[in-house]
C-alpha cells in the first residue's frame, strides 16, 4: 500500500456510516467475544444467539454515540455492557413469563443461571483478545504479498528478533521493520483504535 494514499476511515467510523462491509467486519471481531460472554453468563445455544443479535442490533443504534474522550474509555467495555444489559433484559422479560404447570427442566436452567450482575467485572482471558486480534489481522492479510506477511508474523505475532528474520528471510534488517511497520500501519488505518 503506497504511503502517498490518505488514510481511510477507521472500521469503527465507517460502520457509524452504515457501511454494510465495515458492518461484517465488525461482527467478524466481536461475535465471539460476545459469545464468551454470553456462555459466561450461563446463556447458551438459541439463547446465545438472541443475545448476540439484540446486542449487534442495540450496537447499530447507540455506535453514533460512542466516545473515546477518557483515557479509560473502550469499545470492548461499552459492547460488554450492551450485552450484559441485553441478557438482563432477557432475564426479567423471562421473570415475567406465566409459569409452566408442573415446571420444566427449562424453567430450571433459567432459575439457576447465574446473575450477570454478581460475576466479577474483570478483563477478557487473554486468549479472548488473542482471538480478537488474530481474527483483525485476517482482515488485512490480502492485501500483502506472502514475504511482507510472513516477515511481520515472525517479527511481530512469533516474537523473533530482527536479525534474525532477516537471516531467516535473506533480507535487511531495515525491510524486516518496515514489513512490519507497513502491516501495523495498515491495521490501524483499518481498525483505529478500536481494539485497543
Amino acid at each position: 500500500m503506497p504511503d502517498d494514499l490518505p488514510t481511510s476511515p477507521t472500521l469503527l467510523d465507517r460502520a457509524r456510516a452504515s457501511d454494510a462491509e465495515a458492518w461484517s467486519r465488525l461482527v467478524f471481531l466481536y461475535e465471539p467475544l460476545v459469545r464468551h460472554w454470553a456462555a459466561r453468563w450461563g446463556c447458551l445455544g438459541a439463547d446465545a444467539d438472541d443475545l448476540v443479535q439484540e446486542t449487534f442490533l442495540a450496537l447499530a443504534v447507540a455506535l453514533p454515540t460512542f466516545r473515546r474522550d477518557r483515557p479509560g474509555d473502550a469499545f470492548r467495555a461499552w459492547l460488554r455492557t450492551i450485552a450484559r444489559n441485553k441478557r438482563l433484559d432477557a432475564l426479567r422479560r423471562r421473570g415475567r413469563a406465566p409459569a409452566a404447570r408442573g415446571g420444566t427442566e427449562a424453567f430450571r436452567q433459567i432459575a439457576q443461571a447465574p446473575d450477570p450482575e454478581a460475576l466479577p467485572d474483570e478483563d477478557d482471558p487473554i486468549e479472548q483478545l488473542s482471538g480478537l486480534y488474530h481474527r483483525a489481522l485476517e482482515l488485512v492479510r490480502g492485501e500483502f504479498e506472502e514475504k511482507t506477511w510472513k516477515t511481520f508474523w515472525r517479527v511481530a505475532v512469533d516474537g523473533l528478533s530482527a536479525d534474525a528474520v532477516a537471516r531467516e528471510m535473506k533480507i535487511g534488517t531495515a525491510a524486516v521493520r518496515q514489513a512490519k511497520s507497513r502491516v501495523l500501519r495498515r491495521l490501524k488505518q483499518e481498525l483505529g483504535d478500536l481494539i485497543a
